[in-house]
């Protein structure tokens, strides 16, 4: 790439103060790559991102996680286009390509025991000027990033759903389902949806999916669900004791984001069930512990990423058993970001939005 060449990029500034601006395209080093930008999708967590949730920008006595100005993006497919000095690895100039979200260091103590994706350092791509994000024409993948090759087969918007539905699944890893199990997944967003995908292919006795959108409820329907609940139009939690013989659920997988549905788990749950944490909260969430332990004994599960998830993601998409039709909603140009981001936050028919450089 000519020294100097410049793109276009959102950086982001601070809270609120996301630019499309001309950026310099980044430089490789030493066994790095190059990577053309095909498609960068928006995650609930960017919206919370720009509207300053205190998780990402320090509070309550905790230091911000984000460092700007950095350009943002995290969901992404590419194409290799230079390779950097020394390069030794098995992509080409070319090859379609993606990476983990996640740059480990390779020298803390989770990233030593496999443990990569809690990584002490814990680059995320988009949070961290070193690992600039995809929001934008052209990337660089680190020399510590994880790299998949991804088929030409796959459409754009089933290849920019990797990402998101990688950690959909370590999600549902973490609630060990089995065949006589009654899950509830709250939440028939991207992940919630890609979770369907994945539980469906464990074949649970009872899949309920949970979503205040009609057409979000459709499509899980239509991705495996077998039951359907708007908390807006009916009880969830009754309509759950109701299919459990009053018991609750086994596994409960808490994808909205919202803090109402951690203590709707905790009520529809049964003794002994397994609760799974996936989402970012805008702001810390306050339940009676008591039931985890003494009312209930639960265990209680987070989900972080989507650590060894992206090889069998990719292949579950590639021959349809992790479905993808509908979720892609919208495709912006990389310069309507902002109306893109409002889009994506307002949710009205919309699902994933993605971003075209």
């Amino acid at each position: 790439m000519n020294s100097g060449a410049v793109m276009k990029a959102v950086v982001v500034h601070g809270p609120g103060d996301y630019r499309l601006e001309e950026a310099p395209i980044p430089a490789v080093g030493t066994g790095e790559l190059l990577i053309r930008v095909e498609a960068c999708g928006i995650c609930a967590s960017d919206i919370k991102t720009y509207h300053g949730a205190p998780k990402i920008w320090g509070g309550d006595g905790n230091p911000p996680y984000i460092q700007t100005p950095v350009v943002a993006g995290h969901e992404f497919i590419g194409e290799v286009v230079e390779l950097g000095p020394d390069y030794s690895g098995e992509f080409r100039v070319g090859d379609r390509v993606i990476s983990e979200q996640i740059v480990p260091c390779w020298n803390c103590r989770y990233c030593n025991t496999g443990k990569y994706w809690m990584c002490q350092k814990h680059d995320i791509y988009g949070f961290r000027p070193n690992v600039n994000g995809a929001m934008a024409q052209y990337m660089k993948f680190s020399k510590d990033a994880l790299v998949y090759r991804v088929p030409r087969e796959l459409s754009l918007e089933q290849a920019v759903l990797i990402e998101p539905y990688a950690c959909s699944k370590h999600a549902v890893d973490r609630g060990s389902i089995g065949p006589d199990d009654t899950v509830v997944v709250a939440g028939a967003g991207t992940l919630g949806l890609g979770m369907v995908g994945a539980i469906h292919m464990l074949k649970p006795k009872t899949l309920v999916v949970l979503d205040l959108k009609e057409d979000r409820l459709e499509l899980a329907k239509r991705f495996g669900a077998d039951v359907a609940i708007n908390p807006g139009t009916a009880d969830p939690v009754q309509a759950v004791l109701d299919l459990t013989d009053g018991y609750g659920c086994d596994v409960y997988i808490e994808a909205t984001g919202h803090p109402a549905s951690v203590k709707q788990g905790l009520e529809m749950i049964r003794k002994l069930g397994r609760f799974v944490e996936f989402s970012v909260f805008k702001d810390p969430v306050t339940v009676d512990w008591s039931i985890i332990g003494d009312s209930k004994e639960l265990d209680i599960y987070g989900a972080h990423l989507g650590p060894y998830c992206y090889t069998p993601v990719i292949d579950a998409i590639a021959n349809g058993s992790m479905p993808t039709d509908g979720v892609v909603t919208h495709r912006f140009p990389l310069e309507q970001w902002k109306e893109a981001f409002e889009v994506m936050e307002r949710g009205d028919g919309s699902i994933k939005v993605i971003l075209i450089p």
